[in-house]
């Protein structure tokens, strides 16, 4: 018997197994579908629509570029810390009322963000925003895929893939254009007709498809722990850049708070009667590796999904809307493919197409590693183009490892603690690749300001032909650094996309620790097994 179908463990206490529900037919099912793939693309909207108006929001609120990642990192945090939570939720309240309650209280948060005067409050609602957002991801799988048939699961996971697929891609531009033509503030009142749309229809349809609920005692100290070391870890990340990481006394006690409470949280939750986190998840073959995969993978993919429209925005003079541009054709074939993928994935070994998704991701970056400042529009997009193939052949596999063989009661606390890790890897990924990105570009700045001396005859001719313009000296060596620092956070950003060109590359191996059964799938996906 393998690892993945050893100690299955029965039921969280206290949770009723939930009765068999017939799956949903006709309009139902398609308004039901189309209602929870809303609510759905309006909360992964929001973790990429405001990348490209980053400059802007920051501009605008008075603050740097790097301080205005914080508006990405925050909401994405606390979209972290509350994911996990979603199994304990459901099993109190429901999740067809949980769900309603999340999308409702999101636009809430979402109106407060276009209404902060300051990138405190800014930042406050965003914590606010991402941590009602928490539940909405996990419970739209699991109350999705009880309305379909078991023998259409996949199909079921491939509707919800192309939100998470379009999504990605329809923010910046959307962000972009709305930043140039209107103001920041209306990428968050955007949410607000549509998640109230998609509450109305959900409850209207799934009311009545509600969930045994049980009084489960609260797991207070597991939740405190997460937050603490998730908090300590994000602001760790954030702030090191600024306070020169372990050479600053703040960076190194965030450091060991982060790790300690880590340590005491997994000890706590492992032996917690009532876990907030059911980690006993773990236990299962699968479920790790497609976790883990899915970790790496998405923080690599979400980190350069920010780095590359700011560095085309700072560096290489794109508006906000052209820098939108470049991301958006990555949801051509990602359209085209998943639904064939969701077709299929029962038939086909899961690990065959997450290692072509991760062989597609490095060559994706390996073509980005070649960019320079005299990159043209086209050559700028065609890797984003091909990236859309590796997209759509990513995100189905990996559900449905992580789903597979799991009872109907444990997919949400399965796909929260999924998500978590991706949310988590997003917001790591942020706060990893731009520091990675500044320390490199100082390295290569520092290189190339060697050359820049009087016995170098290209720098005396240079500075002469300046001279020769009208520039005088310092306006002359001023124009020079800028040219310096275009290249710097070009050479750097190209370093950054062959790492993760190299890592996606060795990431394959382990894929294949998974030992997934073909045929059932799709099935196990949806509790059957």
């Amino acid at each position: 018997m393998s690892a993945d179908h050893a100690d299955r463990p029965a039921a969280p206490p206290g949770a009723a197994a939930p009765a068999e529900l017939a799956p949903l037919t006709g309009s139902k099912l398609a308004i039901g579908t189309v209602a929870l793939s809303l609510a759905t693309f309006m909360n992964v909207l929001d973790t990429s629509i405001a990348n490209v108006s980053l400059p802007a929001i920051a501009g605008d609120l008075g603050v740097s570029p790097d301080q205005g990642t914080w508006v990405i990192t925050s909401f994405g945090v606390a979209n972290a810390i509350s994911l996990p939570l979603t199994g304990w939720l459901t099993r109190r309240f429901g999740q067809v009322k949980l769900f309603t309650a999340s999308t409702l209280l999101f636009v809430l948060a979402s109106f407060l963000c276009g209404l902060a005067p300051s990138l405190p409050l800014l930042i406050l609602f965003r914590v606010l925003q991402g941590a009602v957002a928490g539940p909405m991801i996990p419970l739209s799988q699991s109350i999705l895929l009880a309305s379909y048939p078991k023998t259409r699961a996949g199909t079921a996971l491939a509707m919800w893939a192309m939100t998470t697929l379009v999504a990605p891609v329809v923010g910046p531009l959307l962000g972009g254009w709305i930043t140039d033509n209107i103001s920041w503030p209306w990428i968050f009142y955007i949410n607000i007709p549509v998640g109230i749309g998609a509450a109305i229809f959900t409850w209207g349809i799934y009311h009545k498809r509600e969930t045994p609920t049980a009084r489960v005692p609260v797991d207070t100290v597991g939740l405190g722990l997460l937050v603490v070391w998730v908090g300590a870890m994000q602001i760790m990340l954030d702030q090191g850049k600024d306070l020169d990481w372990f050479n600053s006394s703040e960076i190194v006690a965030l450091a060991c708070v982060a790790v300690v409470a880590f340590a005491i949280f997994l000890i706590w939750e492992l032996t917690e009667e009532h876990p907030i986190v059911d980690l006993s998840l773990f236990r299962r073959r699968n479920f790790w590796v497609s976790t883990v995969a899915l970790l790496m993978g998405y923080g690599l993919y979400f980190g350069n999904v920010v780095l590359l429209p700011l560095w085309l925005q700072q560096y290489m003079g794109y508006t906000a809307t052209l820098a939108g541009m470049v991301l958006a054709p990555v949801g051509l074939l990602a359209m085209l493919f998943t639904p064939y993928v969701g077709r299929i994935v029962h038939r086909v070994d899961p690990r065959i197409l997450v290692t072509i998704s991760f062989a597609i991701f490095a060559l994706v970056f390996f073509m980005r590693a070649d960019f320079n400042t005299d990159a043209g529009l086209w050559t700028l997009l065609v890797p984003t183009l091909i990236q859309g193939a590796g997209a759509a052949t990513f995100f189905i596999p990996l559900l449905t490892l992580t789903l597979s063989g799991l009872p109907p009661e444990r997919i949400p606390a399965a796909s929260g603690l999924s998500n978590f890790a991706r949310i988590t890897a997003g917001s790591f990924g942020t706060s990893i690749t731009t520091t990675l990105w500044e320390h490199r570009a100082t390295l290569h700045h520092a290189q190339l300001v060697e050359h820049l001396t009087p016995a170098s005859p290209v720098a005396s001719q240079a500075f002469a032909t300046l001279h020769a313009q009208g520039l005088g000296t310092e306006q002359g060596y001023a124009l020079v650094n800028r040219l310096v620092d275009g290249q710097s956070f070009m050479l750097s950003a190209d370093d950054i996309f062959y790492v993760s060109g190299i890592i996606f590359i060795v990431m394959i191996a382990l894929v294949w620790l998974a030992r997934p059964q073909l045929g059932a799938a799709g099935a196990a996906a949806s509790g059957a097994h």
